[in-house]
């Protein structure tokens, strides 16, 4: 099917996709697309990673060098106090 007939019958080809049909688009007789069924999602659980992921204690301890590149510092010169180096 070409681009022109796609946009004159989305509502039928999407039809067709809900039947369990794929639909190949092509322009100028090259397929470019393909429309299939949009996958369904599980729902979301809350904590389901839990236990699986690991914070590292120094999570919140960022180092200076880092910090002076945010002020725009690519070689650090600046005394430790000038920015703050953790998060509250």
């Amino acid at each position: 099917m070409n681009v022109h007939e796609a946009k004159t019958h989305l509502s039928r080809l999407l039809e067709a996709v809900e039947q369990g049909e794929d639909v190949v688009i092509a322009r100028a007789g090259k397929p470019v697309a393909r429309l299939v069924p949009a996958r369904s999602r599980a729902p979301r659980v809350p904590g389901a990673w839990k236990g699986q992921v690991v914070v590292p204690d120094d999570f919140d301890e960022t180092p200076q060098e880092i910090v002076a590149a945010f002020y725009g510092d690519l070689e650090p010169e600046r005394e430790a106090s000038e920015h703050e180096t953790s998060l509250p």
